[in-house]
């Protein structure tokens, strides 16, 4: 039996990459993205995609991860909020534009999460997710 509840769960879990990832179905892309230029970018990750497998299944490389603080911000749940005496710590990760595209459907951009520009505390700008207001928690 635990075998079986094994198989039933790897299933589950491989159905809802299949679904959030891949199939026609499950994501619609904003009419208004922004936009992707050619070149690599800079994404700074705190939540899930801190994890090399994720990142592989989500954008099919683990790719290089460099720890960074984001300041003015804190952690609430799987969103960032202003906050000024806070900060966050996660990672920058480097990707090309098609895994920033794959990214963007990860992050349901303009159903769950927008991707917006920060300034971390070494200077440099990168991408990060942020929840939308409208989006029921």
């Amino acid at each position: 039996m635990p075998a079986l509840a094994a198989v039933g769960a790897t299933t589950l879990v491989a159905g809802y990459f299949w679904y959030a990832l891949l199939s026609p179905f499950g994501y619609a892309a904003p009419t208004t993205p922004p936009e992707i230029g050619p070149g690599t970018h800079a994404v700074f990750v705190y939540g899930t995609l801190r994890f090399a497998s994720i990142r592989w299944l989500v954008i099919r490389s683990t790719a290089d991860t460099t720890p960074a603080v984001l300041p003015g911000y804190r952690r609430d749940g799987l969103d960032i909020e202003p906050q000024a005496d806070s900060e966050v710590r996660g990672f920058v990760v480097e990707v090309d534009a098609d895994a920033l595209r794959r990214l963007d459907r990860y992050e349901r951009l303009g159903i769950r999460y927008d991707r917006v520009r920060v300034t971390l505390a070494d200077g440099e700008q990168a991408w990060a997710y942020r929840r939308l207001v409208n989006d029921e928690r």
